[in-house]
């Protein structure tokens, strides 16, 4: 198997829109620190697959679609989720995106690709999971453990040539009155791995299924500091688990890349919320001084007021591929966590499930969440029971390939 990593910079012009929270109190000011869209490529002589990172808020169907041409290559293309990026279109349901950044993100995830291509050689592959701790919890239940699982696939040329993290954690920590672009948590853990594993290791990080999961809980500040202490935490528990033992991938000269998609159509959700309601909690918290009941009560409305469209059917795409020993699993928009650990647990084969990828549909909560009436419910465009369906669609499809 042959593997290589190139990256593309995504330049940000000063009063961009930026995408990610409704009180936004205006467009870009300047950069904190850059985006970029980050490629991986795998090659076993006969078929290439590519997964591109890019540093925006979410992929929409159209954008995925003119990078998968554009590569000319079986592509997933996949948002970090950041929201200190550009607005590419990223609403409830899904949507056109916009230009210039239909145009600009479809050029740079070309150049990232064919970088990539160029920098193909020999490789081996391992996998490795463990439990994070302190960085990520269920953004909607104060005191929840803070712990959630970390995917790292190494890549590995006689010494260490890179690593594929999966992090599914909400990139969110810097605050809706922040107005310069940043790739928030990502950029932060990217930077703590290059400087832990110096320049010559390729660094590509990816977030899982994150719907439900922030640093609401966990973060300290919401500044340039607590974003390195942050991804120092990520860094640190990736050092653990390359010192330890894995699970071998693909060696040197293998051979063995698949891949299938499948479409499925969403019910809407039928939404029976009282704005009315949700506004007088929300006033009852705020008089009552309690910050976490404030932030939560003012996220339910913020969730209520995001559902713009009115209620119809959502086409997705359901993504796995196999590469050699590993099954990656691409699912569309912001999938709960628990969805992702549905697809995963299948013992005996390294699965590691991205969030994100190739369309945004909005929030894909378990059926149980829809007992609660919370952003991530009240936000979503799907009726109860679609994220089991895509779980279900992605292990059969597993099961087949």
């Amino acid at each position: 198997m042959r593997v290589g990593h190139g990256t593309a910079e995504l330049p940000v012009p000063d009063g961009t829109p930026m995408g990610g929270y409704i009180d936004r109190p205006g467009p870009s000011t300047g950069l904190a620190d850059p985006l970029s869209v980050s490629a991986v490529t795998w090659s076993d002589g006969g078929r290439r697959f590519a997964l591109a990172i890019a540093d925006v808020i979410c992929v929409n169907e159209d954008l995925a679609g003119r990078a998968r041409r554009a590569a000319g290559c079986e592509l997933w293309l996949a948002a970090s989720h950041t929201h200190a990026g550009p607005e590419t279109g990223c609403v409830p349901g899904g949507g056109p995106t916009p230009e210039p950044w239909l145009g600009r993100l479809t050029e740079a995830v070309r150049t990232a690709v064919r970088r990539a291509i160029d920098a193909e050689r020999p490789c081996e592959g391992v996998a490795y999971r463990g439990e994070l701790h302190g960085v990520g919890a269920d953004r909607s239940r104060p005191g929840a453990p803070a712990v959630v699982p970390l995917d790292l696939i190494a890549v590995r040329d006689g010494g260490l040539a890179g690593v594929l993290v999966v992090l599914p954690v909400h990139p969110t920590v810097l605050p809706a009155a922040n107005r310069l672009v940043s790739a928030d948590l990502v950029g932060a853990v990217r930077a703590s791995l290059r400087r832990r594993l110096g320049e010559d290791v390729w660094v590509a990080v990816a977030t899982g299924a994150a719907g439900d999961i922030s640093t609401r809980h966990t973060r300290r500040g919401q500044d340039a500091a607590e974003l390195r202490r942050l991804g120092e935490l990520v860094a640190d528990r990736c050092d653990e688990l390359l010192s330890g033992p894995g699970t071998p991938l693909w060696r040197d000269g293998a051979t063995g890349i698949s891949w299938a998609t499948r479409r499925l159509t969403l019910e809407p959700a039928a939404t029976t919320a009282d704005e009315a309601a949700l506004l007088a909690g929300y006033e009852r918290a705020a008089a009552s001084g309690d910050p976490v009941a404030t932030r939560l009560a003012r996220s339910r409305l913020e969730g209520l007021r995001a559902r713009t469209a009115p209620p119809a059917r959502t086409g997705v795409d359901v993504n796995i591929a196999r590469l050699g020993g590993l099954a990656l699993v691409g699912l569309p928009g912001e999938p709960f966590l628990a969805v992702a650990e549905r697809v995963a647990d299948r013992p005996g084969e390294p699965t590691v499930v991205l969030g994100y990828v190739n369309g945004y549909p909005g929030y894909l909560p378990t059926a149980a969440a829809y007992r609660r009436a919370e952003y991530e419910v009240l936000a979503s465009q799907v009726a109860p029971g679609s994220a089991e369906l895509i779980a279900e669609t992605a292990r059969n499809l597993l099961e087949d390939l």
